[in-house]
């Protein structure tokens, strides 16, 4: 829960959108272009992370489940002729 006590009218920054929070900034061009990168390749790694979430939970049953659970698995293809 987040509440915002900014005066939000019309005319005011706080009407506009512009709480005066902002996450990314630097007064380098180079820096500002390197946090953003990192928050492009974070943002993308999360996105793996969820959909690798969505395939488990397709094949388990849970996204937080045993992959012992799933004993049809293409992965267990070999795995009895491994000795």
């Amino acid at each position: 829960f987040c509440e915002v006590t900014q005066d939000q009218s019309a005319g005011t920054p706080g009407g506009k959108g512009d709480f005066g929070f902002k996450v990314l900034t630097a007064s380098e061009p180079a820096a500002l272009k390197r946090r953003l990168n990192s928050e492009l390749a974070n943002g993308r790694l999360a996105m793996m992370a969820i959909m690798g979430m969505f395939l488990q939970d397709g094949l388990t049953g849970s996204p937080w489940g045993d992959w012992a659970l799933y004993t049809d698995s293409p992965l267990r293809a070999f795995e009895n002729e491994l000795g």
